[in-house]
């Protein structure tokens, strides 16, 4: 539900309404979900936490902790020491390369493939896995029932990306634990976009968080997975429409008993390595030549990052229906926080870009979920909340922009 004031982070421009992650499993229509939060001055957590990685964290410290971590899983036997999950995007390259030939592991990389790859997603994870030098194992869904989760996703919490962070999330845990390697890591911590994960964390948490939603290892808290829910639909009410259990056994995470027992280790690389995404584009392209899109990608201004997936630009689109939040915006505020980008030039971009309609793969992402233009477009009007958008002379307007946002704040306090 939105915030009755919106405000804009006052150092990367971040809307108050954009959302923290959310425990998927019981994501329904009517889930509420937390926003990132400000401190009094307004500025975000991100941003609180962005000050942290440069002015306080000592990283030669953490690099110690890594180093030692490193070495009590080394096997040395020609067996994997760990896991890395990706999908040839610059983040995975740079966690899988630097665990492999700098810290001298032998890395098994993991990937839940996309719903549809595009061109250049697929280029860039031959690249990783040939120009590197990985192993990788590539797990993909049974595509009818993929689709049909995607389309409910879609019509009932317009998240039509939920069923890839599902498995995102979840597969890797599955997968190390089958292969008996208890050692996962996963890359930026979740602070770094502001949600609810002190500075300190160095993982998910094991058992359910009300300050983590969305990252503990034990998201149906020994529920009945029947219960549980999939694209905003119980799981039982799939089976009723003809469709077996074990048609679901991909989406079902580990149970913290197993994971428990087999003692399974997962960390954040970036908080051990100061996290960098900027410096992670340029050193893929260095050591596997990485390429970006040759096009600007749908809603934003860059062109090399999350573009594996044709149904990328409508996870971001879908994301400017329901918060107002955009990729403009997410992506200008991450290259402000990092100094690529300052406050003035991200507004500027935000006013260009955010919200754009992603036309690249329209045609492909409609058919996935077996919908029309005009019934988008209906469905996307259901998700608008009052709080966020009105309609003048026929069209959706933004109560407050970022603009306005920072127009009006000029004028109050004569600055």
């Amino acid at each position: 539900m939105a915030k009755e004031s919106i405000i804009y982070c006052h150092k990367c421009n971040l809307s108050n309404q954009q959302p923290t992650s959310i425990n998927e499993y019981f994501h329904t229509y009517n889930s509420k979900q937390q926003s990132v939060k400000f401190n009094e001055k307004n500025i975000c957590a991100a941003c609180e936490y962005n000050d942290k990685k440069y002015n306080y964290i000592n990283w030669n410290e953490r690099e110690k902790e890594l180093i030692e971590i490193v070495n009590k899983n080394k096997k040395n036997n020609g067996s994997y020491d760990c896991i890395v999950s990706g999908s040839g995007g610059k983040d995975s390259i740079y966690a899988s390369w630097i665990l492999k030939y700098k810290y001298k592991m032998n890395p098994l990389t993991i990937t839940w493939a996309p719903h549809l790859y595009t061109d250049v997603g697929k280029e860039n994870m031959d690249r990783w896995i040939s120009n590197g030098g990985f192993d990788n194992f590539l797990f993909t869904p049974n595509p009818i029932v993929h689709r049909k989760i995607t389309r409910e996703a879609t019509l009932n919490i317009l998240h039509p990306f939920q069923p890839f962070i599902l498995g995102q999330k979840h597969f890797v845990i599955k997968f190390a634990l089958k292969m008996n390697i208890p050692l996962i890591f996963y890359g930026e911590s979740p602070a770094d976009y502001g949600k609810n994960v002190g500075h300190k964390s160095k993982s998910f948490d094991d058992k359910h968080s009300k300050n983590q939603q969305g990252y503990s290892l034990d998201p149906i808290e020994g529920k009945d997975f029947r219960d549980c829910y999939l694209g905003g639909k119980q799981v039982g009410d799939y089976l009723n429409e003809g469709f077996k259990l074990e048609d679901f056994t991909s989406y079902r995470p580990a149970g913290y008993d197993e994971i428990n027992e087999k003692k399974l280790k997962k960390y954040y690389l970036g908080y051990f390595l100061k996290w960098i995404p900027q410096n992670n584009y340029y050193f893929s392209v260095d050591k596997t030549n990485f390429i970006p899109a040759n096009y600007r990608l749908d809603g934003t201004f860059q062109k090399y990052a999350s573009l594996d997936d044709k149904l990328d630009g409508f996870f971001f689109y879908t994301r400017f229906i329901k918060f107002g939040v955009g990729r403009a915006m997410m992506d200008s505020a991450q290259e402000i926080r990092n100094g690529f980008l300052t406050k003035e030039e991200g507004l500027r971009l935000i006013n260009k870009y955010d919200g754009e309609y992603p036309k690249t793969y329209e045609k492909e992402f409609l058919n996935y979920i077996s919908m029309s233009k005009e019934e988008f477009n209906k469905l996307c009007d259901k998700f608008r909340k009052k709080e966020i958008w009105h309609k003048k002379n026929g069209k959706w307007k933004l109560n407050m922009s970022c603009q306005k946002y920072f127009e009006n704040y000029v004028k109050k306090n004569n600055c």
